[in-house]
């Protein structure tokens, strides 16, 4: 069960400083809310669960957990990774093999200095929670990835910790494990009362787990905002990259995803049925003023909401029935008149959807 004392803020700045690299970013979390931390492999992102959870001391900045210093440089203060109270999912899990999967998860408890029976009981009562208790005597060497990803986090939550810190959680799984985990992993840090941590380089994770995004590059934050800012207003080309992909949820039958808003689009070769995600990048939504030929697959009108200007590029922010931004050249963007509250038709050839389970 998760402490009953009230979760505190995190409030970090952190200077950290490898060899030639350094990481400097302030991160601000407060209880309840997730912040997911996206960047490119080097980022920094890493580096940054490390330094939250004792395992690298900061070069300069702090580390604040409510009214705890857990980091402060300046002021000599450190406090070592077990007096911290943080709980860790790292993205290889770093589960001990020579304990069955109950006695990885009773670690947590025991480390926080319960009794051997006291945190056996705990770690079960959180693998019922989480739907693992079958895998209770299973050794962690016999756990599948996403089993494996799962017990980790249960070990993590069983520490009763006062912040938790995700690192690539999902990276080694499966794309339609990946899905399930998703969607389990998004119900259990609905019920967690503390700050959250997400690192993930993948922009479908960060939107649909993360309540707010902060963009990492090169060790420094270059955009912070909620999943819709950083997709409407990128500020930098990996940003744009990134956030420029559109997202859908979907219901797919027979090759044919029914968007929410009641958009019909038509996918090209074999998608599964069932709930989707459907991704497809600005590029590839062609607008015109005029109506295709008849039959052309996935068109439709919509009203433009909002023009940005990227230079040689130009994005519009298209509403109902389906949310979407468009980019252009922005020679094509004078042509077709873009402006808010224009109305233009839309194209999306089908093989430039991409669907996975969601």
């Amino acid at each position: 069960m998760v402490s009953a004392a009230p979760p505190g803020a995190l409030d970090a700045h952190l200077v950290v400083r490898r060899g030639p690299f350094t990481l400097d970013v302030r991160l601000a979390i407060a209880p309840g809310e997730t912040l997911a931390l996206l960047g490119p492999n080097g980022a920094g992102k890493t580096t940054a669960v490390w330094a939250l959870a004792g395992l690298l001391p900061l070069a300069a900045g702090h580390i604040r957990l409510g009214d705890r210093t857990l980091d402060d440089p300046a002021a000599g203060a450190f406090i070592p990774p077990e007096g911290r109270r943080t709980g860790v999912v790292f993205q290889d899990y770093l589960l001990f093999p020579h304990l069955s999967a109950l006695d990885n998860v009773a670690f947590g408890p025991r480390s926080r200095g319960r009794s051997h029976r006291e945190a056996r009981r705990a770690a079960l009562g959180w693998m019922s929670r989480l739907g693992l208790a079958d895998l209770a005597g299973i050794p962690s060497r016999g756990l599948s990835g996403g089993q494996a990803q799962q017990v980790a986090l249960a070990r993590a939550l069983a520490a009763e910790p006062d912040v938790l810190l995700l690192d690539e959680p999902l990276a080694a799984l499966d794309v339609t494990t990946r899905a399930r985990l998703r969607r389990a992993l998004a119900v259990h840090l609905a019920s967690y009362p503390g700050p959250r941590l997400l690192i993930t380089h993948s922009p479908t994770g960060a939107f649909l787990l993360g309540d707010r995004i902060l963009v990492l590059e090169e060790g420094r934050a270059t955009q912070e905002g909620t999943p819709d800012e950083i997709r409407r207003h990128p500020r930098t080309p990996y940003a744009a990259d990134l956030a420029g992909v559109n997202l859908l949820e979907a219901d797919v039958h027979a090759g044919v995803a029914w968007v929410r808003g009641g958009l019909r689009l038509q996918l090209a070769g074999e998608a599964a049925d069932g709930p989707a995600l459907l991704t497809v990048h600005p590029r590839a939504v062609s607008l015109r003023l005029d109506p295709p030929p008849s039959g052309t697959p996935n068109t439709w009108q919509a009203a433009v909401s909002a023009v940005e200007s990227l230079g040689e590029r130009t994005r519009a922010q298209l509403e109902a029935p389906a949310a979407l931004v468009a980019e252009v050249a922005s020679g094509r963007a004078g042509v077709l008149g873009l402006r808010p509250g224009a109305v233009v038709w839309v194209e999306v050839d089908p093989a430039d959807l991409a669907a996975q389970p969601g």
